[in-house]
């Protein structure tokens, strides 16, 4: 059981082949190359960590590059509408749809801002009669919104119902909302229909 084994059992001690060493190695048999040496074994180790540093600030390079190059694709296609491109958010024909619905619209929402630039400037002259003309501006726009934005919730539930039975609706709604609160041709996306013209 513990006795030493004859040289006649020992593998020969020549070079390995390149056939055998696609076969697997017996663990007694000899490597086919000598130990290196410590001092060679840590010189390699070190010139391996003083590389990696490199390799990364490569790798790192070359993600930072793609995903440039994703983000100008991404800008291509909010101005084009390629769909391929598109952020997460914008994708699906059910976006698309809700797009085209309000952008096919007027809502007063889009004019939103330039209206409310309009009342501060009212409101900032120093006449009472100029600044309750604003305040009511004011409260009209506001109301004007939430009417317009509850119609245009109304009709476009009711054309997702109709138009995608089987989609995943969920967001779709506040994403139409959202867009109505852009002015037009601040809308990314960029609108793939006129005014007027039914999706």
């Amino acid at each position: 059981m513990f006795r030493s084994r004859s040289k006649e059992e020992k593998a020969p001690t020549g070079k390995v082949t390149a056939d055998l060493s696609k076969q697997p190695r017996d663990p007694e048999a000899p490597k086919g190359r000598p130990t290196p040496k410590r001092s060679e074994a840590q010189g390699s180790r070190r010139a391996r960590a003083n590389s990696a540093p490199l390799d990364r600030k490569a790798a790192m390079k070359r993600q930072r590059e793609a995903r440039r190059a994703d983000l100008a694709k991404q800008r291509e296609a909010l101005a084009s509408g390629d769909e391929r491109y598109l952020p997460a958010r914008d994708k699906g024909p059910v976006r698309r749809f809700v797009r085209d619905f309000v952008d096919s619209r007027f809502c007063i929402a889009e004019f939103f801002l330039p209206l409310a630039v309009v009342i501060l400037v009212l409101s900032m002259i120093r006449v009472a009669q100029l600044q309750n003309i604003a305040l009511l501006l004011w409260l009209g726009v506001i109301v004007l919104i939430v009417v317009d934005s509850i119609g245009l919730t109304i009709r476009l539930k009711k054309q997702l119902r109709e138009r995608f039975p089987d989609e995943p609706k969920r967001g779709a709604v506040a994403y139409g909302l959202m867009r109505t609160l852009q002015m037009r041709r601040l809308r990314l996306p960029k609108p793939q229909v006129k005014r007027g013209e039914r999706p």
